[in-house]
């Protein structure tokens, strides 16, 4: 069966320590510890299987018992994964401490991520894809290779520059056709990219000083629409957190509101989002309004269990939600989308 969504990235262990705070620089603190799989793009890939759509993954693995967790955990979700071994690298991890209010701080080694050749992705698998997913925890130039190659093969690419890097080459960004970046990830991209730099200078982006992560709390609407169509792609979501996200497209923009729920853990909700909106991208013939709404509530229901790709939830479960009343009923979910 072709794959409807191909993920290119990473598979990172995740190490988690959940304790009542962060602890200051030289402080110990005792907590709770798990161990689990992650990883911006195998989150991601999990996140798009879960939602009921055909998912393939394709990363770089050490030879180590990290990596054969990894492939047996893609057999138990149904994701086909092509993990290529790269000797003498070892497997991505992170270190992951987690508050009691459900925040995170997170620190990764990409290892063997970062070794993913353009030879490493087989073309016939992203020839049949409908949409194809890169982020920033793999080799930089194999994403820009990866998206050259969707596109010309007809299908949508969604770049999530996560973690942004120093070494981002914004030349990729014409081989992107979404691009769902952070708030902080937003403002990165803001300075790098010379027309949006000078409209960051001008009111009312500058209102306190350089133009950071604080001022899209207080930006209107229409005028972060103006800086996202600075970026030169064609659909820019830029999530916030647990104020949702804003959607740009060519002709509109749109701040679609998160949904609340009872926050367990954050970790690895920006990758359910991700891998939401790229199912839903499927599921509503490429209607990225859709698509992100439906992004949002993967995302919501993934925060309320602790974890990455475990928190991940299922198709049953997302149709549960959907169906609930007072909230975002699938009867209010049918309407709105089909005003699109």
């Amino acid at each position: 069966m072709k794959p409807a969504v191909v993920v290119v990235g990473s598979f990172v262990q995740d190490l988690t320590f959940a304790c009542e705070k962060f602890p200051m620089a030289g402080e110990t603190t005792l907590g709770k510890f798990v161990t689990g799989p992650g990883g911006k793009g195998s989150n991601q890939a999990v996140a798009a299987a879960r939602s009921g759509v055909v998912t393939r993954f394709i990363g770089a693995v050490g030879q180590d018992a990290f990596a054969a967790g990894a492939a047996r955990f893609h057999r138990a979700e149904g994701i086909h994964s092509r993990l290529v071994p790269k000797p003498g690298h070892a497997t991505a991890t992170a270190g992951i401490i987690v508050n009691r209010a459900g925040e995170n701080e997170i620190v990764v080694a990409i290892g063997a991520s970062a070794q993913l050749r353009a030879g490493d992705v087989p073309a016939s698998w992203l020839a049949g894809a409908r949409v194809v997913v890169g982020q920033h925890e793999a080799n930089l130039a194999t994403n820009a290779y990866v998206f050259r190659r969707a596109r010309r093969s007809g299908a949508t690419t969604v770049l999530n520059p996560a973690p942004m890097r120093a070494d981002f080459d914004p030349a990729v960004l014409r081989h992107v056709d979404v691009l769902i970046p952070n708030e902080s990830e937003f403002v990165a991209l803001v300075h790098r990219l010379p027309a949006c730099a000078v409209l960051a200078g001008k009111s009312p982006f500058n209102a306190n000083g350089a133009f950071c992560a604080a001022h899209l709390t207080a930006v209107p609407p229409a005028a972060l629409q103006q800086l996202c169509r600075a970026i030169g792609v064609a659909v820019v979501i830029v999530t916030l957190g647990k104020r949702g996200c804003f959607v740009s497209l060519p002709d509109r923009g749109a701040q679609l509101p998160a949904y609340p729920v009872k926050v367990v853990d954050s970790t690895g909700a920006g990758d359910a989002f991700v891998g939401g909106f790229a199912a839903g991208l499927v599921k509503f013939d490429g209607n990225p309004l859709a698509a992100a709404r439906f992004g949002n509530v993967v995302a919501a229901l993934s925060v309320t269990k602790f974890g990455a790709a475990c928190s991940m939830p299922s198709q049953k479960a997302i149709a549960k939600f959907l169906k609930a009343p007072g909230g975002f009923g699938s009867t209010e979910f049918a309407r709105e989308t089909a005003s699109l």
